[in-house]
Order: structure tokens, then C-alpha cells, then sequence
């Protein structure tokens, strides 16, 4: 009897997968289906206007793939990194049909860069984020942002700001207060680090040696222990160029040139704490336990939104890639989720 049911099942399955590969393959042709899109021509990029106090600027975009109802904007942390450390996404977004879009924020990489200063502020980047939504054409119905780093408060801004333009937000490896930050960097990172080497990272930054070769190089295990877990040399060729390319014009001013927390900068008094019950749409929280964000903090967070999820993996601030599949899969689980319904 056992071995009639074994054969029926086999039966069913042979016949049901021609079907199931019709359907994959419609699924894969209407992903890649470019048919309307006036960005072809460049696969995928557009250079986007933006207005702001000091004149009308362009920033770079790219969009990868067609769904008309799962579309994510990227925003890249620093301030002033690059959309390349996002390219990990390649191995798994076109997978789950997922669109999603590049996107260079004014003053980085691809994307003009004016020597305006007064442009490095918070309201206005997330204005920015705004007409670049519009431009894009994304909506409530399909809108996902997700913002690492600098973009998750970036992202968290907008959310407050905007929240009825979104169909979800991702706050990856973001405390939301940068006194908290601050603290857990003093009390809880700097503790574990070498106190021999600690001290000389702190002269030199007394002595304003940030650009001294020694500095970064005394940086480099704390770095391979909450930055990116592994050893540097081995270190994926999308983030050291988004790394090397930090516009720091933009990322000096508004974090601060330490790399022990983030002082004497735009954002040091920073913290939206108290507005997290504002932010209304399903949100998922990601966080690394190697983190320099406090995974407990980032708990906290998914817990005062109005509908969170915590993501938690064993990684650090890049846990796209120190911790990829765990990153990207709950990721995907997420969208899917919300896009579905079945989110809570």
C-alpha cells in the first residue's frame, strides 16, 4: 500500500511539474519584461533632478527587475558611502522577483556632488528621498524603503515625515538616538577593545590625526569585529569601493570624524526614540549581534514601532554580507509577507 501511495505521489509530481516550470518561467519573463520602461535604453538608470536651496542637481538610480507591487529603494549609509555595498543584493533580490533600485544620494559617487554645506541636512535629504520617489514612480502600494546605517535614519525620517507613501520600511543596523549610540560605544565597545591600542587611537584622535595612515590601521581589529566580520584582506570588492569612495565633505559634518562614536557632528543630539509609535507601517528591524548598533536597543525599536519585526543575525554593522543568507532571507520574508498579507 505504502509503495502504491509512493507511486501515485511520483506520478503527481512528474505531471505537476511541467506546469510548475511554466509558471516559474512566466514569473522569470514577467521580471525581466522591460516593455514600457523609458529606462532601457540605459538598463535601468536615470539620472533624477533634484531641486534643492542651492540649485537643481541630478542623482544616479538604478532599477533591477519589474514587480509591480514589491519595489525597494536602497538608501546607503555614511553619510556620503555609495550604493555599491547594496550589489550583494544581486544574489538574491531577482531570485525572489523582488524589484529594487539603486540610488546614490546627492554629493555621492555616481551622483552630483556640489560643494554646498548647508545641503548636508537631514530635512533636506529627506525631501530629496521624496522627489526621487516621485520620479520614480512608487506608491503605497508598492513602496518599500530600506535604509542601512545613516539611510536607516535617513529612512526613519521619512517614514515620519511621509509614512502614507509607504507600503513598508526596513531600519537596518540603525539605532535611533545617537546619544544611545554614543553610550554603548563608551561603555560596551570600547571596553572590549585592546586598551593598549584604544588609548592610541584616542591620542591620535585628540591630535586630530585622522588622516594618518597609523590611525586606520589601528582601527582595523575593530573593524574585522563589528564593521564587517572577517579578516579585511577578504573583504568584498563592493564594499571596499563604496569604503573608498566616501565623500567626506558630507560624512565628517554630519558624523563626526571618530570612529568611536559619533561626536561633535549635526547628528551627535540626534534621537527620534519617542516618535517610534508615529511610524505606522510594518517595519522590520535588522540587527547584528556584533553590531556597533545595540541589538537590544534595535529590539526596543521593533517593539515601539506601530507594526515591527526583529531581524537578528549573527553578524556586524555588515551583516549583508558577514551574515548574508540569514540578512537577505528575512529580508524577502518580509516583503512577501507584507505584499501578501500575511504580516504581523
Amino acid at each position: 500500500m505504502r509503495k502504491l501511495a509512493a507511486l501515485l505521489a511520483a506520478l503527481l509530481m512528474a505531471a505537476a511539474s511541467p506546469m510548475a516550470c511554466a509558471e516559474a518561467g512566466a514569473q522569470a519573463n514577467h521580471y525581466f519584461d522591460n516593455a514600457g520602461r523609458t529606462d532601457v535604453l540605459a538598463g535601468g538608470v536615470r539620472m533624477i533632478p533634484i531641486a534643492t536651496p542651492k540649485g537643481t542637481f541630478k542623482v544616479w538610480t538604478k532599477r533591477v527587475g519589474n514587480n509591480p507591487t514589491i519595489k525597494v529603494l536602497l538608501l546607503h549609509g555614511g553619510p556620503g558611502a555609495t550604493h555599491e555595498y547594496f550589489e550583494a543584493a544581486d544574489s538574491y533580490f531577482p531570485g525572489a522577483s523582488v524589484e529594487y533600485y539603486y540610488y546614490d544620494q546627492l554629493g555621492s559617487a555616481y551622483s552630483d556632488q556640489p560643494d554646498e554645506p548647508s545641503l548636508w541636512e537631514i530635512p533636506r535629504f529627506v525631501d530629496e528621498v521624496e522627489q526621487v520617489r516621485k520620479a520614480l514612480g512608487l506608491d503605497k502600494h508598492n513602496f518599500y524603503l530600506l535604509g542601512h546605517s545613516w539611510g536607516g535614519i535617513l529612512a526613519a525620517e521619512y517614514a515620519l515625515k511621509h509614512g502614507d507613501k509607504l507600503k513598508g520600511l526596513i531600519i537596518s543596523n540603525m539605532m535611533m538616538s545617537i546619544p544611545a549610540y554614543n553610550e554603548y560605544a563608551d561603555k560596551v565597545l570600547m571596553p572590549q577593545m585592546d586598551q593598549k591600542v584604544l588609548a592610541q587611537i584616542l591620542q591620535m584622535e585628540k591630535e586630530g590625526k585622522y588622516d594618518d595612515p597609523r590611525y586606520e590601521e589601528l582601527l582595523v581589529p575593530y573593524y574585522e569585529a563589528h564593521i564587517l566580520r572577517m579578516p579585511s584582506a577578504r573583504w568584498p570588492d563592493p564594499a571596499l569601493r563604496a569604503f573608498a569612495k566616501i565623500n567626506k565633505k558630507i560624512y565628517v559634518p554630519m558624523q563626526g570624524p571618530s570612529e568611536m562614536g559619533s561626536h561633535n557632528s549635526k547628528l551627535e543630539h540626534w534621537d527620534r526614540v519617542a516618535d517610534l509609535p508615529k511610524i505606522t507601517v510594518p517595519t522590520l528591524v535588522i540587527a547584528g549581534k556584533y553590531d556597533t548598533m545595540d541589538p537590544k536597543h534595535m529590539k526596543m525599536v521593533s517593539e515601539k514601532v506601530r507594526h515591527g519585526r526583529l531581524l537578528l543575525t549573527n553578524g556586524g554593522h555588515m551583516d549583508m554580507y558577514d551574515d548574508q543568507k540569514v540578512y537577505f532571507d528575512g529580508l524577502i520574508k518580509f516583503l512577501k509577507d507584507v505584499d501578501s498579507g500575511r504580516f504581523k
